[in-house]
């Protein structure tokens, strides 16, 4: 019988040991091309609370009722020149203000919008529009450049007179 002392036994064991991770690394070998590249061309890895967007304040409720922010921004502008508001429904006050630019002399009408209230007009050499904007219970007529913005040049100012003393407005 052979005796195997224990000095041996752990050279024996260190050298499979050894010889196991040497040869190991070969086991987790990756087949991805990425994993070859040098680390400034690897693509970047993000943990998931760094890649979806922040959903956090997407229930939130806001500050003030919803109508009351549209009844704001419908409210009619406080210059005078800009405007005037009619007693009435848009519908009515809109088929009014086509009746008197019909009307006025030197008035020639390019297009009606009445689902958006307004008159594409050119009077004196201005193009503008003539808007109807329902705000309560009265109508809020005025004139405005396609951007928005209210006109106050001369002839603006004329036919809006002219359409304030038709329309009977305050």
């Amino acid at each position: 019988m052979s005796h195997v002392s224990p000095g041996r036994i752990a050279i024996l064991a260190s050298l499979l040991a050894s010889v196991a991770l040497v040869s190991g690394c070969g086991w987790f070998r990756k087949d991805n091309d990425s994993y070859k590249l040098s680390g400034e061309a690897r693509p970047l890895e993000l943990p998931p609370e760094f890649s979806r967007p922040d959903t956090s304040g997407a229930m939130a409720l806001p500050g003030q009722s919803v109508m009351a922010s549209s009844q704001a921004a419908q409210a009619a502008p406080s210059q005078p020149a800009a405007g005037f508001v009619v007693a009435g429904s848009r519908d009515e006050v809109f088929a009014r203000i086509g009746q008197v630019l019909d009307s006025v002399e030197g008035v020639q009408v390019a297009s009606r919008a009445q689902l958006l209230g307004s008159h594409d007009v050119s009077y004196q050499g201005s193009n503008f529009l003539v808007r109807a904007v329902q705000t309560g219970d009265t109508v809020y007529v005025s004139i405005i450049d396609p951007r928005g913005v209210p006109q106050t040049g001369a002839a603006a100012t004329q036919l809006l007179a002219t359409l304030k003393q038709a329309l009977g407005g305050q």
